[in-house]
């Protein structure tokens, strides 16, 4: 079973920056889409943000023009530009792939904080 490991979460003041990555265990084919969802404390998971294979992309509503999602490099699939962060951002961010052939695909998460 591939796996999805997320990083490049951590603690950062209202209005930084951060980036996050998401790599497989190996190499995914297939690929119908790619996302980023995210989990608050008491919240459900929401969509952040989608990458299709045909370049689709959407935002919700929330992080339009804050965020920007791309597609990864040999390293790594999918990146999550996050700029002019908010306090309501923290959560625990889910790199999601859908692929032909498989299950669908849920990383472990990686933490969000954003305080002053």
């Amino acid at each position: 079973q591939v796996q999805l490991v997320e990083s490049g979460g951590g603690l950062v003041q209202p209005g930084g920056s951060l980036r996050l990555s998401c790599a497989a265990s190996r190499s995914i084919f297939n690929i119908n889409f790619m996302a980023w969802y995210r989990q608050a404390p008491g919240k459900q998971r929401e969509l952040v943000a989608l990458i299709r294979k045909n370049d689709y992309i959407n935002y919700a509503d929330s992080v339009l023009g804050r965020f920007t999602v791309s597609r990864g490099d040999a390293e790594n699939l999918v990146y999550l530009q996050m700029n002019s962060l908010k306090p309501e951002d923290t959560a625990v961010y889910y790199c999601h792939v859908n692929a032909q052939g498989l299950e669908p695909l849920w990383g472990q998460g990686t933490q969000v904080t954003v305080s002053s």
